[in-house]
């Protein structure tokens, strides 16, 4: 029996809800698997307001379909219908159909023809009064769109954007979720955002299951293969084989089942994230159905189906995943990788000549022999900079990263990262010798924004360089935390420890008190170093901390701890540990941006080491900062000259005054 939630809707859509916790409410941002984006739809049929019957697949011929949901008496609904007008005229000539479902039935078809003729919509018309569209789509809102390619599948499905939503409007929309995904469809790019809750009436069709004997390979199986393994597992992928084929999908199926069964495939470790901020942008998890459907799919006799149902293949870019770079800067020569054993952290220096400041948009990292490169950091440093922060210890903030899982990064527009005029590059590059001697000659593409940003982006580490795990320590915790200097909003963050870390967390206290969780990773694992990046950044406030705390296991039950006898410390190779947190942000307001002098790097040097935020360099900061240098930490005499030398008025502390005018020589081309 079908149920319908249409009570209270018309007030709620009217007057805006105006119950405590519903008084405002925008699409939200979902799991694209769990919404059904790469699920495909039935060949549904229906019957338009003229009498005339169809099908889903007589949209074939098109590059893509759009369903909008709507309705003549939901007030959002007609809010809307002059954006989808104006979405569908400017779509038509790009080969995109639009096909507008009414599945409110009380609404009059009388209403819906004036409709159709007062907005020009040029799509049929379809009033669906049994809900079959609305069950085969699995409509939850009468605003709800979906983009559809010609195999049926669903590659976008939400909001139109975000100007109209329950209890408020907008002059213009600031999110165009739906022509923004038209946009990069129709470029063969990814969707930045797939799925969004659609603010709006209502719906409840009874929703149609799908028995395991209806489950094929080419209907469903090669839709959830695309959608979360074939990033690596293809041809020229990083995976060790291709899952690109029926053969090669059910040829590894006991391999697929066991490790889907585990959940270390596809490989994600972070828990959903608190408050409303409850989405990763690069989360590859299967949802429960995707994963019962395979696990079916396989117990079942893995059945191929038809051949007709099959998805569009993807194609992947042959040399750049970021397209075209405006610049390749590569290290000078290839660098002997030794077959076995291990090697100490490579360090190449690459010159820039830009002769102004250039905005980074898109970046990408790409070792030349992959199969032996573990991680690469790039750090800036001034022209002809013989010292750069960060690249013994990995403290300071990183300018591009490659590691397991991250190699690309593109920001949306308005963001970008700052290189500046002459700046020199330098690579750090962890080789793990496997078993064949090669070479490697690693490159950095860039692609830059055509103006200035509106947001500059910035990385900075949070570490603890005086970790001491003790000999057979199951569960030893150790921590580290910043103080904000100014509003901010967080973007993203990569943890990093080494053999023996097995779980880590980023907490934020702010200025009255509160404590959220902003992301937590039970089960750390050093091979897949991923990126935990927002859906939607996080705004934290002036004076919050964010404390980084990872747990290690230095006992003889972890399997990969290379010495359970010895107490481990702060150091480079994989036998040695870190505790390290990334953050990557930007400033709330553009004065505190252009204040911030990130770009100085006697500036980037003190925020650093001025780890609490109060303006001064204590001496235990000092203490942990020169933990990580080789050159002090084990000679307290020259430690303790260089901390007299720089605290010039003897306050026991050091001012970034005092830092710039006396150790001139610790962030530029001299040498102390």
């Amino acid at each position: 029996m079908r149920t319908r939630i249409l009570s209270l809707i018309a007030l709620a859509c009217s007057l805006g809800a105006t119950h405590a916790g519903d008084t405002r409410v925008g699409p939200a941002l979902l799991k694209p698997a769990e919404a059904g984006v790469g699920r495909q739809v039935a060949d549904l049929a229906f019957t338009d307001i003229e009498g005339k019957p169809g099908r889903l697949s007589d949209f074939r011929g098109s590059k893509f379909l759009v369903i909008a949901q709507t309705s003549t008496t939901c007030p959002l609904c007609l809010k809307y219908a002059p954006t989808l007008a104006g979405l569908e005229k400017e779509f038509a000539s790009r080969g995109v159909a639009f096909l507008f479902v009414n599945c409110v039935p009380p609404d009059r078809v009388e209403d819906m023809k004036k409709a159709v003729a007062t907005h020009q919509w040029k799509g049929r018309y379809v009033h669906d009064k049994d809900e079959k569209l609305a069950a085969g789509l699995r409509a939850t809102s009468t605003t709800e769109v979906y983009v559809l390619d010609p195999t049926r599948t669903v590659l976008y499905r939400g909001a139109v954007d975000d100007q109209y939503g329950l209890g408020y409007s907008k002059e213009a929309p600031t999110r165009r979720y739906l022509a923004d995904a038209l946009g990069a469809l129709l470029a063969d790019r990814d969707v930045a955002v797939a799925a969004t809750a659609a603010p709006g009436c209502a719906l409840e069709p009874e929703r149609e299951t799908t028995s395991p004997s209806s489950i094929t390979y080419h209907g469903r199986i090669a839709r959830i293969v695309q959608n979360h393994c074939q990033t690596c597992h293809r041809d020229g992928g990083v995976a060790p084989f291709a899952l690109g084929t029926y053969a090669e999908v059910s040829g590894h199926a006991a391999m697929i089942r066991k490790v889907v069964e585990r959940g270390s495939m596809p490989p994600w470790f972070a828990k959903s994230p608190e408050g409303p901020h409850a989405t990763w942008a690069n989360e590859p998890t299967l949802s429960a159905e995707e994963k019962a459907d395979l696990l079916a799919w396989i117990g079942g006799g893995k059945p191929e189906g038809d051949p007709a149902d099959a998805p569009r293949p993807r194609t992947y870019p042959k040399d750049w995943v970021i397209g075209t770079p405006d610049v390749v800067l590569q290290i000078p020569k290839p660098i002997a990788v030794k077959a076995t054993g291990t090697m100490p952290y490579q360090m190449e220096t690459v010159t820039t000549s830009f002769d102004e400041d250039k905005w980074v948009q898109a970046l990408e990292v790409q070792p030349t022999a992959r199969e032996v490169v573990h991680h690469v950091l790039v750090f800036v440093g001034p022209p002809g900079a013989r010292r750069f922060a960060g690249e013994n210890d990995e403290r300071a903030g990183f300018f591009a990263c490659y590691v397991p899982g991250t190699s690309s990064l593109i920001y949306p527009e308005g963001f970008a990262k700052k290189l500046p005029k002459g700046a020199s590059l330098r690579f750090q590059i962890h080789y793990t010798p496997n078993g064949t001697a090669t070479q490697d000659q690693t490159r950095l593409a860039l692609k830059f924004a055509k103006s200035p940003p509106k947001h500059q982006v910035h990385v900075t580490g949070i570490p603890n360089v005086r970790i001491r795990i003790p000999a057979g320590a199951a569960a030893h915790a150790e921590s580290a935390s910043i103080r904000l200097p100014s509003d901010v909003r967080v973007m993203a963050f990569m943890p990093h420890m080494h053999l023996r870390g097995a779980a880590c967390k980023y907490e934020a206290t702010t200025p009255d008190g509160k404590t959220q969780t902003l992301l937590d990773i039970p089960k750390y694992d050093f091979n897949w170093q991923i990126t935990c990046r927002y859906a939607e950044p996080v705004p934290l406030p002036k004076g919050t901390t964010i404390k980084f705390t990872g747990v290690f296991d230095n006992s003889a039950a972890n399997p990969a701890n290379p010495d359970p006898n010895k107490t481990v410390r702060w150091g480079p190779q994989t036998y040695d540990e870190m505790l390290l947190g990334y953050v990557e942000y930007y400033h709330e307001r553009e004065e505190a941006e252009k204040t911030a002098g990130d770009d100085d790097p006697a500036v980037r040097l003190f925020k650093r080491v001025d780890t609490n935020g109060d303006g001064r360099i204590s001496r235990e900061e000092y203490d942990a900062e020169i933990a990580g240098s080789p050159r002090l930490k084990d000679n307290p005499a020259a430690a303790k000259a260089l901390f007299d030398r720089l605290d010039a008025d003897k306050d026991g502390t050091i001012s970034l005054a005092e830092l710039r005018e006396r150790g001139q020589f610790l962030f530029s081309r001299e040498k102390p």
